[in-house]
């Protein structure tokens, strides 16, 4: 069950991973697409960050890129932003890639997990960062994303005032 909307009728989400190139931009493009095929985007946001500020300003991974390009998504409009503790306040829900993400945001909350914590498959997991292998682990992580994605817009289906 997802936290209540801070505002009436609208819901903002925050996807979270570590340099905001590869995993959680690649959640941020699946997800708006999923939203606006289920007719939410016009009351549903979306943002992702990282947790370092590294890569700030810059386009996704060309792999994530690619990847996505390959499955009929639009990377192209993403670019890297740094997470800070206006987030929590500014977001509905965050949810993080992994652990250390988790820890590095402030730890779970009632409005923080997991992004996996809704995964049908394996509930909870972290999403593997793909960064220093090869393609097959960007295809894998699209797997976990959609799929997970798919029970996030199920959950937003049933948030009062969204549906």
């Amino acid at each position: 069950m997802l936290p209540a909307p801070r505002t009436e009728g609208r819901y903002a989400v925050a996807l979270v991973c570590l340099g905001n190139i590869c995993r959680s931009p690649m959640a941020h493009v699946v997800l708006e697409q999923r939203l606006a095929d289920a007719g939410l985007d016009d009351r549903v946001t979306v943002a992702s960050s990282g947790t370092g500020g590294w890569h700030e300003g810059d386009p996704m991974d060309r792999r994530a890129a690619a990847t996505l390009d390959a499955a009929g998504y639009d990377p192209s409009r993403h670019r890297a932003r740094t997470f800070d503790s206006s987030w929590h306040r500014d977001h509905d829900l965050v949810l993080v890639m992994d652990e250390d993400n988790l820890r590095d945001v402030g730890g779970p909350g009632d409005r923080t997990r997991m992004f996996r914590d809704l995964d049908p498959v394996d509930p909870g997991a972290a999403v593997p960062d793909p960064y220093y292998g090869g393609d097959d682990g960007f295809e894998e992580v699209l797997r976990m994303v959609e799929r997970t994605t798919d029970a996030l817009v199920a959950e937003l289906h049933r948030v009062p005032g969204l549906s």
